[in-house]
C-alpha cells in the first residue's frame, strides 16, 4: 500500500495535534471504542487487525509513514466506533489530529476532503484484496504469498505469522514443516529462509500442492 496522505492540507492543524512516541506492542485504538483522532505515522508501523472471540487476530493492513488508516478515517467520517484494533509493530512516532480538528479541516477545505477520500478508496481496494484472499484462497497459498513477499530471509515467529494470517500457530507450524520437507524453506528459531521461491510462487498460483 503506497498511497500518500495529502499532508499539505492538514498543516494548519498539525501545530495543535498530539505527538506520540510509543514502544512496540502499544495498543493505539481498540474495536468498539471511539476513534482517538486522525493518525499520521511519521516512523515505525501500526498493524490493524480484527480479533475473534477466542483471541485470534487477522491482520488487515499496516499503516506505514505516508499511509492512511482506513479504520480511523471511516470512524471519523461516519462518527462511529472503531471496527478493528491498531497496535504498534515497532517503536512508532505519530501525530494524532483531534477528531474535531480533522472534521474542521475537511469542512474548510473541500479539496482536502476529496484527496483523503481518494486515498481511502485506493486503500479500500487493497483491503478488499485481503478479504478476497481470506475468503477464497487456501491457507497454504496465503502463507506462501507472505513468505515470498517478505523473503528471502524472515526474522519472524510462527505465532506472528499465525496472527497475520488469522489462524493458530499449530497450523502454521504444520504447513511450514511441509514446506521444509519439500525443500522450499529452511527453518530455525524465529527465522525462515526461502530455499525455493519459485515453488512457493507456483503454490500461490494454485500449483505444486504439498
Amino acid at each position: 500500500m503506497t498511497t500518500s496522505l495529502p499532508l499539505e492540507g492538514l498543516q494548519p492543524w498539525l501545530a495543535q495535534a498530539q505527538r506520540l512516541r510509543v514502544p512496540a506492542g502499544t495498543r493505539l485504538f481498540d474495536a468498539g471504542q471511539p476513534c482517538p483522532g486522525f493518525p499520521i505515522v511519521e516512523s515505525g508501523s501500526v498493524r490493524v487487525s480484527l480479533a475473534s472471540p477466542d483471541g485470534r487476530l487477522l491482520e488487515l493492513y499496516r499503516v506505514e509513514p505516508g499511509d492512511l488508516c482506513v479504520v480511523s478515517t471511516t470512524c471519523l467520517f461516519a462518527g462511529r466506533v472503531a471496527t478493528a484494533q491498531g497496535d504498534a509493530v515497532s517503536e512508532t512516532e505519530l501525530v494524532l489530529i483531534r477528531p474535531a480538528d480533522f472534521d474542521e479541516a475537511c469542512q474548510a477545505d473541500p479539496a482536502l476532503r476529496r484527496q483523503v477520500m481518494g486515498v481511502m478508496a485506493e486503500r479500500m481496494a487493497d483491503l478488499m484484496a485481503v478479504v478476497e484472499a481470506v475468503a477464497f484462497q487456501r491457507l497454504d497459498q496465503r502463507l506462501a504469498a507472505v513468505l515470498v513477499a517478505r523473503g528471502p530471509v524472515l526474522a519472524i515467529t510462527h505465532q506472528q505469522l499465525a496472527d497475520e494470517l488469522g489462524t493458530v500457530r499449530e497450523i502454521v507450524s504444520r504447513l511450514l514443516g511441509r514446506f521444509e520437507r519439500a525443500g522450499w524453506v529452511s527453518l530455525a528459531r524465529e527465522r525462515i529462509e526461502l530455499r525455493d521461491p519459485a515453488a512457493l510462487r507456483a503454490l500461490c498460483a494454485g500449483a505444486n500442492p504439498v
